[in-house]
């Protein structure tokens, strides 16, 4: 299927041959099917996407083999190669059929759709070989894992535009178990990789889709903005080593909806930066949307915010949300050498059932790329509104920590009833280094927080929407002849 285009040519020149690709490959797919003896069919379905795709291919078309066994790394690297020429004409999609898809990593292109049917299964090799190194990102300096490089994401992509992943809930699985091993026992020279990043790109969406042991964070858009994550799944055992489950991290334009995570470390962290790389960076994540997610982490939080947070983190709106066995609802990570801020935190409406904290803030989050950090660098946190919510069996109200010398400010928590376990604190509310109000919270809050009656005070929430939450799905079709026998 390999068709060779002139270097160079003129803009007129790509787009005609591009379009002369597209009916080969048409007609190549149709004389393949009409010269074979049987009955012919069609199996044809509708899909939601940023995008739809005028042409499609199908991964067995470039070698896949779905046996569980064979390496398709190379077969999916070419589908995309090939398919990237379709861009100019409104892209393509690669079809990944029913199968077991072993594969190590390959890069996404820009206007590229990638489908899993729900009998797809793409399992994440568990070589070290089948992911090339690559530098860590500059706002961290370093990998997270280990000094240096790291292991490039199972499916990664850099400087595109308008691409999709998804499917009618097929399988990603990063078989992490050896990687989770290696990194307990000390025996990784690199990061482990994620499942997916996304870097330096916009218009993306990841829905519809099931994520299984990543062998770290899983859905990781870095550097990059309008980004939709929705309708998605992610397992991984609840002691798996740091498998967050979405991290967008320095990004803009964000719409995280209807996913359901249990997680071995936090369902949704937002970042932005470590330490003296983050500052220096200064790129934030700002206009977030989390809303519809259900969270099982019994060592983590629902959202975090931070640690990694010096290019700073605004506007984060989350509501309806479930957290079950869960350490802490939302939790500000962060401490001295960090800078940046948090601030403009919006969050109503979550439901919490087994909680250790409600409310956790963290001012002496100490972990450090090096040593090279400032001391001086104070963070700044203010305007953080949580409203009507309801925990149950819960065994602390509240672990709010500051700095001493940077008190956090503007905290604001009202309609809140907190149920407490048997086995609950004496004092279930610890406060330090922080200033602010509530309003109709039981149990009573401390002295910092003070009470100013039911009917008095309602925690912000915008009613203003962010862009993101007006972008709109299209409908699209797929329709692809079988040969049937």
């Amino acid at each position: 299927m390999e068709v060779q285009v002139p270097r160079n040519p003129k803009p007129s020149k790509i787009m005609g041959r591009l379009i002369l690709i597209a009916v080969l490959v048409v007609v190549s797919c149709s004389r393949e099917v009409v010269g074979s003896r049987g009955h012919h069919g069609w199996r044809s379905f509708d899909y939601s996407a940023i995008s739809c795709r005028p042409f499609t291919a199908t991964l067995t078309d470039f070698g896949g083999v779905g046996d569980g066994v064979a390496l398709n790394t190379k077969a999916f690297r070419l589908a995309v190669n090939f398919l990237s020429r379709f861009g100019p004409v409104g892209g393509a999609m690669l079809y990944v059929p029913p199968g077991k898809w072993l594969t190590g990593s390959f890069n996404l292109t820009s206007h590229f759709t990638l489908f899993l049917d729900q009998d797809a299964v793409i399992l994440g090799s568990q070589d070290e070989n089948d992911y090339p190194v690559i530098k860590p990102l500059p706002s961290y300096g370093r990998g997270r894992d280990n000094e240096g490089g790291r292991f490039i994401s199972l499916i990664f992509g850099t400087n595109l535009t308008d691409v999709v992943i998804t499917g009618n809930n097929g399988t990603l699985d990063g078989q992490g178990s050896p990687w989770w091993d290696k990194y307990r026992n000390r025996t990784l020279n690199h990061t482990r990789p994620y499942l997916i990043e996304i870097m330096y790109s916009k218009h993306i969406q990841i829905s519809n889709i099931t994520l299984l042991n990543s062998p770290n964070w899983n859905v990781h858009p870095v550097y990059s903005s309008d980004i939709i994550i929705e309708w998605i799944t992610i397992l991984a055992p609840t002691r798996s080593a740091n498998t967050d489950g979405i991290n967008p991290d320095s990004c803009t334009n964000i719409r995280i909806q209807d996913c359901y995570i249990v997680s071995g470390d936090d369902c949704i962290a937002v970042k932005s930066g470590w330490d003296e790389y983050g500052i220096a960076f200064g790129m934030p994540t700002k206009q977030v949307v989390i809303r519809r997610v259900t969270c099982i982490s019994p060592t983590s939080a629902i959202i975090a915010l931070g640690s990694e947070m010096s290019g700073g983190i605004e506007d984060v709106r989350a509501e309806d949300i479930l957290a079950i066995d869960t350490e802490s609802a939302v939790r500000i990570k962060t401490g001295v050498g960090r800078g940046g801020y948090v601030k403009d935190i919006y969050v109503r409406r979550v439901t919490m059932k087994t909680m250790k904290y409600v409310f956790w803030m963290t001012g002496n989050y100490g972990s450090h790329p090096d040593d090279k950090y400032d001391p001086n660098a104070l963070p700044v946190i203010k305007n953080i509104n949580y409203r009507d919510m309801v925990a149950e069996n819960a065994r602390m109200a509240a672990r709010l920590e500051g700095i001493l010398g940077d008190t956090f400010t503007g905290i604001c928590i009202s309609n809140v009833t907190i149920g407490l376990a048997q086995d609950a604190k004496k004092v279930p509310w610890k406060c330090t280094d922080i200033s602010g109000v509530t309003s109709g919270v039981v149990p009573q809050p401390c002295d910092l927080l003070p009470d100013q009656g039911p009917k008095k005070v309602s925690c912000y929430f915008p009613t203003e929407t962010l862009p993101i939450e007006n972008v709109e799905v299209q409908t699209c079709a797929f329709r692809q002849k079988l040969h049937m026998v």
